[in-house]
């Protein structure tokens, strides 16, 4: 008897070994995102996949963004503000290194800024750095930057992935091998399939909890399901199939998290091209489109009807969203005011976005019916940057502009919509230098009203953050004030 309870009280100590050590091992992540990153250097390229992989996770700046959009310190612990608000002084952070185990210091800070608004920058957001007029390091640990003219939103542009910190010495490989100094490291990259990223254990703050994090990418909804069900992948920050968000929220194995996201939805619109230079087209265009059967049809509910490029959830936000109501008739007497009564062709270049795909169908449907026929020519990921973004070959295109605080870049002569008006430059260039809070938000506010007279784009919806995972995550974004996937915080609960 004595011989049966030994073995007995053995066998039920090595289980409690073993489900504790299984519990214990649970310190991986797959996450699963839809589009592949065309790099992972967010100083050189525009696509939002590269800092929903990196930001945060792999790289970091003098400042961050946080879930909520408020500004912390980053690699800055602290800083001050002269009093004309022209010179910010920054004390960093001490014992820093990059994950090659190089030092981190002020040098490292004036190489990066100056690198990302020198000439030769390919940095895709170059304005945000044109206020800067000097770099200085003053020792190791401090850091002077002197701007041409106070920038109240400078503290937040810092924090953006565009302004990461890097080191020269691996800076110009950091699109296929990024060296940063975040709370992960790079580990591989299987192109076409995913992107494993482990945990910095030299980090110099709060280390991961997660030991190794993988980004996976599916390609579409059906794929993004079956991963989910079969619980191949554990997370998707931003679920691309909201038709299923009912069925996944009666399963008590997940989690589904609707938030919010800095994303205008947007009928991008090549101001200068042919047809379309003419305001009354674009209003035409605007009355025409039926917004609302678009976040019904494309989006299954998930959005929220915009009229400029703003977010809803900004306290500057001013709803426009009924100014141009869907009436067909007020979209037929402008066509014919242009002299366009018998409509004309255009091409309509869709990324392989979900959203974008299934809102384009609706919007060739919509404007069919005032004779404007579109050709849809679907691009990769590549194609638009190359084709659309930089090349401006394009007449209308469909995308969700990420970026946060983003209305600037309607003042931009060499921004892909070609908007080049000057009154609405003199509103940016305002706002730019002021820092009133009260102020600046009645400037935002004029900004949302010029864009939306001319009509410079089709403002369609705000995206929503659809969230899903397992139900035993905790610490992935509800909100997405900036694009990251930071999984600085992220845990599984027993």
């Amino acid at each position: 008897m004595k011989t049966i309870a030994k073995l007995t009280t053995a066998f039920a100590t090595a289980s409690l070994l073993l489900a504790s050590t299984a519990l214990a091992a649970k310190d991986d992540i797959t996450i699963g995102v839809r589009l592949e990153p065309p790099h992972l250097d967010p100083t050189a390229g525009a696509a939002a996949a590269i800092d929903e992989i990196v930001y945060a996770n792999i790289f970091e700046g003098l400042t961050r963004i946080d879930q909520t959009g408020s500004v912390k310190p980053a690699l800055a612990e602290s800083w001050t503000i002269s009093e004309d608000g022209k010179t910010y002084t920054f004390t960093l952070r001490k014992g820093v290194k990059f994950h090659d185990g190089s030092d981190f210091d002020a040098s490292d800070v004036v190489y990066s800024l100056d690198r990302a608004r020198g000439e030769k920058s390919v940095n895709a957001q170059k304005a945000l750095f044109e206020p800067i007029e000097s770099v200085t390091a003053k020792n190791a640990n401090t850091v002077e930057v002197k701007l041409k003219r106070p920038t109240g939103n400078m503290l937040f542009n810092l924090g953006w992935g565009d302004a990461i910190m890097v080191d020269p010495a691996s800076a110009d490989a950091n699109k296929t091998n990024p060296v940063g100094t975040g709370p992960f490291k790079f580990s591989k990259w299987t192109k076409g399939d995913s992107i494993a990223i482990s945990r910095n254990d030299a980090y110099w703050g709060d280390p991961a909890k997660l030991k190794n994090a993988t980004f996976k990418i599916v390609g579409d909804a059906t794929a993004a399901i079956a991963s989910l069900m079969a619980e191949d992948v554990d997370a998707f920050p931003q679920f691309t199939a909201p038709e299923m968000l009912p069925q996944l929220q009666s399963d008590p194995r997940f989690k589904v998290v609707i938030g919010t996201t800095e994303g205008e939805t947007i009928l991008s619109t090549n101001n200068e091209a042919e047809h379309f230079k003419d305001v009354r087209v674009r209003k035409a265009m605007a009355h025409a489109i039926n917004r609302q059967s678009i976040i019904d049809g494309a989006m299954f509910g998930q959005g929220t009807l915009i009229g400029s490029h703003f977010a809803p959830h900004h306290p500057a936000y001013k709803d426009l969203s009924g100014v141009y109501n869907f009436d067909l008739d007020k979209a037929k007497a402008l066509m014919t005011e242009a002299g366009l009564e018998n409509g004309f062709k255009a091409r309509l270049h869709l990324p392989p976005t979900d959203y974008a795909q299934r809102s384009g169908l609706i919007i060739a449907s919509d404007l069919k019916k005032i004779d404007i026929e579109l050709e849809i020519i679907s691009v990769d990921w590549g194609q638009w940057l190359k084709q659309v973004f930089k090349g401006k070959d394009f007449d209308l295109t469909i995308v969700s502009h990420t970026e946060p605080m983003d209305i600037g870049i309607y003042a931009r002569d060499d921004y892909y919509f070609n908007y080049k008006d000057a009154n609405f430059k003199a509103l940016i260039k305002e706002l730019n230098a002021t820092s009133d809070e009260t102020k600046r938000n009645e400037l935002m506010q004029k900004a949302q009203e010029k864009l939306n007279a001319d009509a410079v784009n089709g403002y369609l919806f705000q995206l929503a953050k659809t969230g899903v995972w397992n139900a035993k995550i905790k610490g992935l974004w509800a909100n997405s004030p900036v694009q990251a996937n930071d999984l600085t915080d992220v845990e599984w609960m027993d």
